[in-house]
């Protein structure tokens, strides 16, 4: 009797073994187990609260747009969205951050309540009319979508003081700038939002670059839309 036992009992571990294994093999493989789908399996009550730090609420804003309109943080309300600083003529890391924005629109398509801020660093240049050329240029459709410009001395208090993320004239750099490539996420009520490292910090801002700044904003939007 014990001998059926442990043959009954392996073939039940082989079977699962055949069937369960290579499947759960595969999900890890292709990068589908992720911190938020695991905090969202059911035994789990982490809100988007506990997954997304507040840094504090995002600064007040009020600039003009491609189309000529006065557009400020109040136009965000109930929405989430996220800022980036940047110029037209940047011939460096800008094509790939506005390449990435353009990614994260068509994402998110479908989400009304889902809003981009593309702020330049280069006003005098960067007119309504020029921003509003190169909002067609990159194939922009998501109405929430605004390029703004503005004072200089505004606009990089706005990203250093306010945002504190770094904006700078320098004619030694390529394009005659240097800003960095971060992208801050705001959720409906006006806080920056952020993810935490592995040691339980927050990351602040996400990288607007890299692909994995991209793959991160992609689940934490998602997390912010949903969330009451």
């Amino acid at each position: 009797m014990k001998n059926k036992s442990y043959i009954g009992i392996s073939f039940i571990i082989l079977v699962f073994g055949i069937i369960f294994i290579p499947k759960i093999i595969n999900r890890i493989t292709n990068d589908e187990v992720t911190k938020i789908d695991r905090l969202n399996t059911p035994g789990h009550s982490e809100t988007a609260e506990d997954l997304l730090m507040k840094i504090g609420k995002a600064p007040n804003f009020s600039l003009i747009n491609q189309n000529g309109e006065t557009i400020t943080n109040k136009n965000y309300d109930g929405k989430v969205y996220l800022v980036e600083f940047f110029f037209s003529t940047c011939p460096t890391i800008c094509p790939i951050m506005n390449k990435n924005m353009v990614d994260l629109q068509n994402h998110f398509e479908k989400q009304n309540d889902f809003g981009i801020v593309s702020i330049t660093i280069n006003p005098d240049y960067d007119t309504p009319e020029v921003l509003k050329q190169h909002a067609q240029h990159l194939g922009v459709t998501n109405p929430n979508w605004n390029f703004l410009t503005g004072d200089k001395v505004y606009i990089y208090d706005l990203a250093n003081k306010g945002f504190s993320i770094f904006a700078g004239e320098n004619k030694e750099s390529d394009g005659g700038f240097e800003h960095s490539g971060l992208f801050a996420l705001i959720d409906k009520k006006g806080n920056i939002r952020s993810r935490k490292d592995d040691f339980g910090n927050p990351i602040v801002y996400y990288d607007g670059i890299e692909a994995s700044g991209i793959q991160a904003l992609k689940q934490d939007i998602k997390v912010l839309l949903e969330e009451k």
